[in-house]
């Protein structure tokens, strides 16, 4: 007779297969096409009774927004498979418990897991990095942060955040407008693009420079 020991192994493997199983499907899927929400945004849409969002195409997307997010929050995003090691040193020497977390592992974070800060998430973050690395595309990756990343109170994705701060779509987007749309993704919630404050003035003009620098020496080659 097989004890409850045994028997809780095999529901145990059984389960973990099944996680295994579940998310490879969903990282296959979102390979090629749109993420129709997450938990968060699901979250947040019961909570406030609804949010803007609007997938579009990697082509409806001005190439300066993309360079001014990689600019903003990952630099060394092209140079990377995953994992930022300098980034992560620097934080740690710091003393800083967050600040490392490069776009393939927010991407990770916003599509397929939970907000919150806990052991369990990371490490499920960081197995979950390396399958996503190695299918997707580095475009695809940043395409995808573009459409989930929050930009505000209920606005998810460019091209809804273009439209609620600007009143124009992504493509039309400026190189000081991506900019400022970029320096608000820390805090989106308090942080606005349209009357910055001097925290927000401060990161838009490092942006601007950090944007044309990667366009210059080749750290933007990945995706453009």
């Amino acid at each position: 007779m097989v004890g409850w020991k045994q028997r809780a192994l095999i529901w145990a493997r059984r389960l973990g297969l099944g996680l295994v199983a579940f998310y490879a499907a969903l990282i296959l899927i979102f390979a090629v096409l749109p993420v129709p929400t997450n938990l968060y945004q699901m979250q947040e849409s019961w909570r406030l009774g609804g949010i803007e969002k609007d997938w579009v195409g990697w082509d409806d997307i001005a190439p300066v927004m993309a360079r001014s997010v990689v600019a903003a929050e990952d630099a060394n995003f092209c140079l990377h498979w995953g994992f930022d090691m300098q980034a992560i040193r620097a934080a740690l020497d710091e003393g800083r418990g967050r600040g490392a977390s490069t776009l393939s592992q927010q991407v990770v974070k916003n599509v397929f897991l939970w907000h919150g800060r806990s052991w369990a998430r990371k490490a499920a973050e960081a197995v979950l990095t390396l399958p996503v690395e190695l299918i997707w595309t580095k475009r695809r990756i940043l395409h995808v942060y573009l459409n989930v990343a929050e930009f505000g109170e209920g606005i998810f994705g460019v091209e809804a955040a273009a439209q609620h701060y600007f009143g124009i779509p992504a493509s039309r987007l400026s190189a000081t407008q991506a900019a400022r749309l970029a320096a608000i993704l820390p805090d989106p919630k308090t942080r606005d693009p349209v009357n910055p404050g001097p925290v927000v003035r401060r990161r838009t003009a490092q942006i601007l420079s950090g944007a044309e620098t990667i366009a210059a020496d080749g750290r933007a080659g990945c995706f453009e």
